[in-house]
């Protein structure tokens, strides 16, 4: 109940003032069954517009942390991801990931829609990096198709970082559904999994425009932190007086 007054009382119809997104390719969603919705991350917004813009109800796998957060804010964004039916997903370990497989089948079992980002955290500095092959491992399993989609301007909007968003225009584009009934029963080939992410992201790259990285985002960010460490320790800012 909470996820439909927010999408069409509280909520989406705000969203839908502020960013005044266009909608490409919304005929590729499918009215009913199970699918999955991979999308590229820019924004903290794209958990909110994406959901505003579709007819069906969609569950997003969501990181731990936005269940974590300290404060006032933390527990507000806590109970807003909670009462909408988000999932947490702890993205630490082997075992995390496959905790966020089961939860993600467990959606689509119910024959509902399951977003979710391939590239396991929002992109830092609005480039595609390379797609994690949970993903893939669902398609599979779950024998579902998967929708590509580009979120595009929500970068601009809201980066990294900033809380209040900047008035920008927004695009959704949904893409062809991918079928991958082909690859049925071979979950467990590591080659075949990364061979149908890689054309998951390939398929979200020519919708985006993006630039794109072959290096996990995770991973770029943690080098260019210790980069930025490195440097404040070998060229220390000096007291201005």
């Amino acid at each position: 109940m909470f996820y439909y007054l927010l999408k069409y009382v509280f909520l989406g119809p705000l969203l839908r003032l502020v960013f005044r997104p266009r909608i490409e390719g919304l005929e590729h969603i499918p009215a009913s069954g199970a699918a999955i919705i991979a999308g590229n991350h820019l924004s903290f917004s794209d958990h909110f517009l994406m959901p505003a813009v579709l007819k069906r109800r969609i569950t997003f796998l969501a990181k731990a942390e936005y269940f974590t957060g300290p404060g006032i804010r933390g527990r507000l964004v806590a109970t807003f991801f909670r009462s909408a039916g988000q999932i947490p997903v702890d993205r630490s370990g082997k075992e995390a990931g496959q905790a966020a497989i089961r939860e993600g089948l467990g959606v689509l079992r119910k024959d509902e829609l399951l977003g979710i980002y391939p590239e396991g955290t929002r992109s830092h500095d609005g480039r595609l990096y390379k797609g994690k092959v949970g993903v893939a491992v669902m398609a599979l399993r779950a024998q579902v198709p998967v929708i590509p989609c580009a979120m595009i301007g929500t970068f601009e909007a809201q980066p990294p970082g900033k809380v209040v968003p900047n008035i920008h225009p927004v695009v959704i584009r949904f893409g062809k559904p991918l079928d991958f009934s082909r690859y049925a029963g071979m979950e467990n080939e590591k080659a075949i999994l990364r061979a149908i992410t890689d054309e998951i992201m390939y398929a979200i790259l020519t919708l985006s425009e993006q630039e794109y990285v072959d290096q996990y985002a995770a991973v770029a960010k943690a080098e260019e932190a210790a980069a930025r460490s490195e440097k404040e320790r070998r060229f220390p800012r000096l007291p201005l007086s």
